[in-house]
């Protein structure tokens, strides 16, 4: 299929770089690093190549998240946002940008969300998980109280937030001691990251903001095989749910988040998705450079699922989503 559209492709800045080390074997580093400083010369090609018409880029991982100096996650959010504004410049008919934010600080985050939307043109945001503040293992999630103004705005704007992935703190997650191979994307970002939403999906937010889109990466981070069982739970029984939402989760999940294929090439996976959320919730995604293109595009070229659901999930859900 020519023209895909891709929405989880990630550069970095050289302050950043190293975030990403570790995620692949330390013989493979080079290649890495190189896919993630570049983004003019050999992506480009790669896109041509395997019919891929615009990447919308985002910050490496966990980046800004990580640097719990507040000043100096905001100082590299803004940093970032401008090269990738640049870069963006040189070729808007191949790049768009999602912003990094600093979320140690709310308000600082509003107010760069507002002008890398505003003022850059950026199509949205992409943000690394939880965001660590003051010190190493002070971390806050989206769902606290103090966030409520931040996501007035994201509505205001009428912008997706994409909640990528990270590892959790080792200290707060005992069970993969031991066991660094379930770090990353073998199942540590999944499990982080679906719990982060579910979150998001009790605290009520949806019912303060219900035109906030919320995407998810890799098909989901196991949600849609779950969201029965979740709002089943105890249902034999009338105990409290134990959180504020007004709804079902399967509800908030239908109409408030979207999902992309990025680093999950499989069909069985993706025919449940759809069969979950609907193929115009589902975007195309290779999750360059940690995977490879030629690998999500062979794939999805040929997964066995209709045309049209084809044309949607690779092009026209993001023009529409993006209003590109």
């Amino acid at each position: 299929m020519q023209g895909k559209i891709g929405l989880e492709e990630h550069f970095a800045i050289p302050e950043t770089l190293n975030d990403s080390a570790g995620f692949l074997p330390d013989n493979s580093w080079q290649e890495l690093s190189k896919r993630l400083l570049d983004i003019q010369e050999y992506r480009l090609r790669l896109m041509d190549e395997y019919g891929m018409e615009m990447m919308l880029l985002s910050l490496n991982a966990p980046a800004v998240q990580a640097i719990h100096d507040t000043a100096k996650a905001c100082e590299i959010a803004t940093r970032a946002n401008d090269f990738l504004a640049e870069q963006v410049a040189k070729r808007p008919d191949r790049f768009q940008g999602l912003a990094a934010l600093p979320l140690q600080d709310p308000d600082r985050a509003t107010r760069e969300l507002e002008r890398c939307v505003k003022d850059l043109g950026f199509r949205g945001t992409l943000v690394n998980g939880f965001s660590q503040v003051d010190t190493p293992e002070n971390v806050v999630y989206y769902d606290a109280p103090q966030f409520d103004g931040f996501w007035k705005t994201v509505q205001e704007l009428d912008v997706p937030f994409y909640l990528h992935p990270r590892n959790p703190l080792l200290s707060r997650a005992k069970i993969y001691e031991g066991h660094p191979w379930l770090l990353g994307p073998t199942w540590a970002f999944g499990q982080e990251t679906a719990v982060h939403a579910l979150r998001l999906m009790g605290s009520g937010l949806f019912d303060r903001y219900p035109r906030l889109r919320i995407i998810l990466g890799h098909m989901g981070e196991g949600l849609p095989y779950s969201m029965w069982r979740i709002d089943n739970r105890n249902g034999w029984t009338d105990a409290p749910k134990g959180y504020p939402a007004k709804r079902t989760f399967a509800e908030y999940f239908q109409e408030n988040f979207y999902l992309t294929t990025s680093g999950n090439f499989r069909t069985q996976t993706l025919i449940d998705a759809i069969l979950e959320i609907g193929a115009d919730r589902i975007l195309f995604s290779t999750d360059w450079p940690f995977e490879n293109i030629d690998h999500a595009a062979n794939w999805f070229d040929a997964t066995s699922i209709s045309e049209a659901d084809r044309l949607k999930i690779g092009r026209t859900n993001a023009v529409n989503l993006f209003k590109l």
